[in-house]
């Protein structure tokens, strides 16, 4: 079983200036949901951004450790509009 502090690391090791937000959503550790918020996502299409995060989380994804993970990512200025409008 993988941690959400281990997830949270793995992607903050592979995208350093990420800001990343991680939940259990079933209680079991392997339903998951990720909010991650970088820089490097500028100009980069919603499968990019996406295709960054999940090679960070590659080995837990192959074995199964996480078994489903939502994903939001945003640039900081995306993330800034949306918490405004919360």
């Amino acid at each position: 079983m993988i941690t959400l502090e281990q997830v949270k690391s793995m992607i903050e090791k592979e995208i350093p200036d990420a800001e990343v937000q991680v939940q259990d959503l079933t209680g079991t550790g392997d339903h998951l949901q990720a909010i991650v918020v970088s820089s490097q996502f500028e100009g980069k299409s919603l499968v990019k951004q996406h295709q960054l995060v999940f090679a960070a989380l590659k080995q837990p994804l192959e074995s199964e450790a996480i078994h489903a993970l939502a994903l939001k990512t945003y640039t900081p200025q995306a993330w800034k509009a949306t918490t405004q409008t919360a």
